[in-house]
């Protein structure tokens, strides 16, 4: 009896906890749940792909199985000019994203459009394929939808690809993103506060559907990212502040991933990094007029992936 009020006090504590964890992740769950997908969020599966964290695919986080994003001015198929448009090709074997496997990610409306219009339920991993973004305006709202152009315009995955204007390794990227620990110091979650204003606007609840995982952030050290590419496109930019962040901002406190150039620069020569280092250090006492030039990567290189994710973050 003499420990009663300790065990009381357990349960009450117990019980406390409980009902904390269920206000705070379960029934928000439902919400998300019951939320339809937004563009973005499609924009983002048919990018990112199936899981950009630790993956029995993909032991080592180096990219592997991820789609390629491409812009295209050209129909693939006919060759005839058209608007600038995103596809997003899954070449073989490639995992889908949890939109494309299961029935209740997109959301009724959007996963209804998909498979009536967009002819999804045609598309399988194995084939693979090229898909889209589209968007349905029915009464003045406006519901978007995937659409699998292999089986609505008979785009296939190699000629869309030599079609493509330009490629984009975004997925692969976020890869890149998530392993180098990116999200330690930046956030991609604008607050509803000031951020709007040197940030852009904060995420929809419906941007995350089908998203493995979120990259939300666990502090903010560093600017927020989210909408980074809409404020600095510049690839010549980024490749200064991801070589030596101390190239553009003289008292950064990122780390340099000059490691993530893999060795050798887009023509095959060798990156000596202590001559680099050498010449950087001759810059910052003054005893050189201009700092060394960052070398050009390869199109395969992790920095390439890593950069083309940043950019792509509009």
């Amino acid at each position: 009896m003499g420990f009663r009020e300790y065990r009381v006090g357990s349960i009450l504590f117990g019980v406390a906890l409980s009902t904390s964890m269920m206000i705070t992740m379960f029934m928000p769950s439902l919400d998300i749940s019951s939320v339809s997908s937004t563009s973005v969020a499609l924009q983002k599966q048919l990018t990112y792909g199936k899981n950009n964290g630790f993956d029995y695919g993909d032991l080592f986080l180096q990219g592997h199985d991820k789609p390629i994003k491409v812009i295209l001015k050209k129909d693939p198929k006919t060759g005839a000019a058209m608007d600038e448009t995103a596809a997003y090709v899954f070449k073989a074997g490639t995992s889908f994203p949890s939109g494309l496997v299961h029935d209740h990610i997109l959301g009724d409306d959007v996963q209804a459009l998909s498979v009536s219009v967009g002819k999804i339920d045609q598309a399988n991993e194995e084939q693979g394929g090229v898909f889209l973004v589209r968007a349905s305006v029915k009464g003045g709202v406006e519901t978007p939808y995937i659409e699998f152009a292999t089986a609505t315009r008979g785009w296939s995955s190699q000629a869309t690809l030599a079609a493509a204007e330009e490629t984009i390794l975004s997925g692969s990227g976020k890869t890149m993103f998530i392993r180098e620990g990116c999200w330690w110091c930046h956030t991609l979650l604008p607050e509803q506060t000031h951020d709007w204003q040197s940030f852009g606007r904060p995420p929809l609840l419906g941007d995350f559907n089908g998203e493995s995982p979120t990259t939300f952030g666990s502090d903010r050290k560093a600017p927020d990212l989210l909408h980074v590419g809409s404020r600095n496109s510049s690839k010549e930019w980024m490749m200064l502040h991801f070589f030596n962040p101390r190239l553009v901002q003289p008292h950064s406190i990122m780390p340099r991933y000059d490691y993530l150039w893999g060795g050798k620069d887009a023509k095959g020569n060798d990156i000596d990094l202590a001559k680099w280092d050498e010449e950087f250090k001759a810059y910052r006492a003054g005893d050189r007029v201009y700092p060394p030039e960052v070398p050009e990567y390869t199109a395969d290189s992790e920095i390439r992936m890593l950069i083309d994710y940043v950019l792509d973050l509009k």
